[in-house]
């Protein structure tokens, strides 16, 4: 990383893109939530990630949505932009559009829809070729869930001997793998993990940070593990990783993206609807979620307004 570029380490949400009543991008929505996410310790955000509906964004949205991030969120805080895309060639181009635009990391997903012929040597020439040409560092995306592709720990000990790939999100919760990662490759990949789920365990094994759905709900609990642990202080990281499991089950398997708009709407920031073909939590399912988040005292029973 050159110099000027955020460190890569702490915690980032995956900020949700949130939309119009006529469905295009509320750049003024956003605009309040990044107001708002600035209060607290975080490390930067994540923008065109899973959780900001990227798949479903032409590029003249993404890039606005970089833009738009960027110019909202503290100049000492990174601001990653997810640019994985099927072609070599595509994530090329999005990767150096998205640094015009003034991300400081591209995190790239695998290619996956030619999963008979995405092998090892495939996805490594990828993400070697991509990390080749990007004028900004990159970070491996591992997301099995979604792209139905595992990347092994042997192909990322090899990609993290690249100057320019400096980090891996590493959302599977494989933590023997995140372990034998650190072990092998040790500071010559930053390791992130890819969900509150498992944020400590990560952290023990060497992960520096994470990217966390639940970041854009609960930034203050999640920040505090991560100060909990680098200060020593186990127990009490455990016992705060253990109430913010129920709620981050709800906004990333349970519900999903409408999960946590619908959490975002109740604490009071600018969730709006999902993009089809997404569907918004119906009145059950949203009494349902607003039940978790008083119990993991993240919203306030008296006031739909308050984080802690």
């Amino acid at each position: 990383m050159g110099t000027g570029v955020p460190r890569l380490e702490g915690i980032f949400p995956p900020i949700p893109t949130p939309f119009d009543a006529d469905g295009d991008i509320d750049l003024p929505a956003l605009a309040d939530n990044l107001g708002w996410w600035s209060r607290f310790e975080l490390a930067g955000v994540v923008v065109l990630g899973s959780n900001g509906e990227a798949v479903l964004l032409d590029e003249a949205e993404k890039l606005r949505l970089v833009e738009a991030a960027r110019a909202g969120t503290p100049e000492v805080r990174a601001v990653i932009a997810g640019t994985g895309l099927q072609s070599t060639r595509a994530a090329i181009a999005l990767t150096r559009a998205v640094a015009d635009a003034g991300a400081d990391f591209a995190l790239v997903l695998p290619p996956s829809y030619y999963k008979g012929q995405t092998t090892d040597v495939a996805l490594e020439r990828h993400f070697r070729t991509v990390a080749d040409a990007s004028p900004i560092p990159v970070i491996l995306y591992n997301v099995p869930a979604c792209t139905g592709i595992d990347l092994s720990a042997e192909l990322i000990v090899d990609l993290a001997g690249h100057g320019n790939i400096v980090g891996l999100k590493e959302s599977s919760g494989d933590i023997v793998k995140l372990g034998r990662i650190r072990g092998e490759a040790g500071e010559r990949i930053r390791l992130l993990a890819g969900s509150a789920d498992f944020l400590l365990p990560a952290l023990t094994v060497g992960a520096v940070g994470g990217v966390l759905a639940l970041a854009n709900v609960a930034p203050e609990a999640c920040t505090e593990i991560h100060r909990r642990f680098a200060e020593g202080d186990v127990e009490g990281a455990g016992a705060l990783q253990i109430r913010m499991i129920p709620p981050n089950v709800a906004v990333t398997r349970r519900w999903g993206v409408p999960g946590l708009k619908a959490a975002m709407e109740m604490l009071g920031l600018r969730g709006g609807p999902v993009r089809p073909p997404l569907l918004p939590l119906d009145e059950v399912q949203r009494g349902a979620l607003r039940s978790i988040l008083i119990e993991a005292r993240i919203l306030d029973s008296e006031k739909e307004a308050t984080v802690r």
